[in-house]
């Protein structure tokens, strides 16, 4: 019999065994996704094919649930993580405005990486700093009452810092 060779680091391969011993398994397949994701920052295709033969579901199941909620990411996060808060409270104070000038400035659109791998671009709701609205968090630098005038700046500041993601 012929041994399969995972890519998969082996205690993720031990978590799945282990799911696969216990009742419904393959109701397992969000908190392995969520393993796989946590160790590798995203969930390619090879790893969800991996994860579909362990857990013996459908490539197409994994496929399924990974492009279905939203937390899961299929390309490779950049080395800062833009999010930019699209809540009611900065939408009204021109959060789309300033998203439209990080599209700009990086040629990219929403769930993104830049070319180089720098850039990551999300969107995301409400981050709890209404008063500062509208909001951007690089990483887990929080920027308040920004502007689209300011992208470009804040832009330079992050490359300029080359900050560890």
């Amino acid at each position: 019999m012929e041994q399969t060779t995972y890519t998969l680091d082996q205690d993720i391969q031990d978590f799945i065994s282990n799911c696969m011993t216990l009742e419904h398994p393959e109701s397992y397949l969000i908190a392995v996704l969520h393993k796989v994701q946590g160790r590798y920052g995203y969930l390619s295709e090879k790893h969800m094919d991996e994860v579909a033969h362990l857990l013996q579901v459908p490539t197409s199941t994994v496929f399924g649930v990974a492009t279905f909620y939203h937390f899961f990411r299929l390309k490779p996060a950049g080395k800062f993580k833009i999010s930019i808060c699209l809540g009611t409270a900065c939408f009204v104070k021109g959060a789309d405005l300033v998203l439209d000038a990080f599209k700009t400035e990086l040629g990219c659109s929403l769930g993104d990486t830049t070319s180089d791998g720098m850039f990551s671009l999300e969107g995301t709701r409400c981050l709890g700093v209404c008063a500062l609205a509208p909001v951007v968090t690089i990483n887990e630098q929080v920027f308040g009452n920004v502007k689209p005038t300011q992208v470009s700046e804040i832009l330079n500041k992050m490359k300029e810092a080359k900050v560890e993601a």
